[in-house]
C-alpha cells in the first residue's frame, strides 16, 4: 500500500473523532514558475485536533524510514506534552490520538 493510501485511510478514520488537517511541507513550484516554501522542516503529515488536545502524526508505509528531522519534530512535540508519533496503519493513528477499540 502506498503512503498516500495509508494517509487517506487514516484521515477518514480520524475524522470521526475530531478535525484532521493535512500539512503540506516542502518547496513547491507554482504553475508560473515561482518556488513556495510551506511548513516547518520535519513537521508531521497530519495535525489532529481533538477535544482539548492536538496530535501530530507522521504517516509511513510498513517499510518507510523516518528522517532525523521528522523524529526530532515528534520528540519536541512530546516534550511539549502533545500527542505525536508515527502511524503505519489506522490502528497506530488511533493509539496516537488516544482512541482504543
Amino acid at each position: 500500500m502506498l503512503e498516500t493510501d495509508i494517509q487517506n485511510s487514516i484521515r477518514l478514520a480520524l475524522s470521526h473523532h475530531g478535525i484532521v488537517i493535512r500539512q503540506n511541507t516542502g518547496i513547491f513550484l507554482t504553475p508560473d514558475g515561482r518556488h513556495v516554501k510551506c511548513g516547518l522542516t520535519g513537521m508531521s503529515d497530519l495535525l489532529f485536533i481533538g477535544d482539548g488536545y492536538v496530535a501530530f502524526i507522521e504517516v509511513k508505509t510498513a517499510s518507510g524510514k523516518i528522517r532525523l528531522e521528522q523524529q526530532n519534530f515528534i520528540n519536541r512535540m512530546l516534550q511539549m506534552n502533545h500527542r505525536a508519533g508515527i502511524a503505519r496503519s489506522i490502528q497506530d493513528a488511533l493509539k496516537i490520538i488516544g482512541v482504543t477499540s
